[in-house]
């Protein structure tokens, strides 16, 4: 299989007509590109990723643990409006849409047309669902407009100062009395063998991550979100963090 980097291309106009038509197109940012064209934005990147097996093994094995836990914050049956900030590879959508009851229902945005696509082909036709096109530092949401919103492994993947515009856009777009949920990559106890292994993994393939490994996600919020209840627990050694922050 041949991955030859691709330029950054305009929006594809049938994923952009999914999104009311007063929303300006959607561009992939440069960073993404730059830096993730290999594993989300070339085409043939789905048909690498995309693999159950593979997700879970680059999770050292937890992925279905750190998706359950997630969706466990939401409920065995969802009937509210649910958030999901980034299309994921493996079976996450699924698993999420399945909780969804009679009055459930999810957005799922992502910048990435690569990654709607395939979403769309993973899901079929979901009438509780939809898959819309957008930036997760800019949301073209209400606020308030959502009970849960989940950022699941997505902020290791950003930039500083688009993780601190992505945080804050997931806050405003959820109800008072709602969740926001993330998980994702944290710095692990000095005992636990995996933070000497991961520190090359993560500074020569994932660029950004340090930085989210060296913080905190509650060092990020917004100045009028920093009273908020917040709570955070760490999983396989504290590699793994999952903070519910509620609103």
């Amino acid at each position: 299989m041949i991955f030859n980097k691709p330029g950054t291309e305009p929006s594809d106009a049938s994923i952009a007509a999914q999104a009311p038509c007063s929303i300006a197109p959607v561009v992939v940012p440069q960073y993404l590109e730059s830096t993730y064209w290999w594993a989300y934005t070339h085409p043939n990147a789905v048909r690498v990723f995309e693999r159950q097996w593979l997700v879970n093994l680059i999770l050292w094995g937890n992925f279905s643990r750190l998706r359950d836990l997630a969706l466990q914050e939401m409920g065995d049956v969802i009937n509210g409006d649910v958030l999901q900030v980034a299309c994921v590879y493996g079976n996450f959508t699924e698993h999420l849409a399945r909780r969804l009851g009679p009055k459930g229902h999810l957005n799922v945005i992502d910048v990435a047309p690569v990654q709607i696509t395939n979403l769309h082909a993973k899901l079929g036709q979901q009438k509780q669902v939809t898959v819309l096109q957008q930036d997760s530092s800019a949301l073209n949401f209400a606020d308030a407009s959502h009970d849960t919103t989940v950022v699941f492994f997505l902020l290791h993947e950003q930039p500083a100062e688009v993780r601190i515009k992505t945080i804050s856009e997931a806050l405003r777009v959820t109800k008072p009395g709602g969740k926001v949920v993330f998980v994702d990559y944290h710095k692990p106890k000095a005992s636990n063998p995996f933070r000497y292994v991961m520190v090359p993994i993560l500074t020569t393939l994932e660029p950004f991550a340090m930085d989210l490994w060296n913080g905190q996600i509650a060092d990020w919020l917004p100045a009028h979100c920093q009273k908020l209840a917040i709570d955070k627990q760490t999983y396989f050694g504290g590699l793994y963090q999952k903070v519910v922050i509620s609103r």
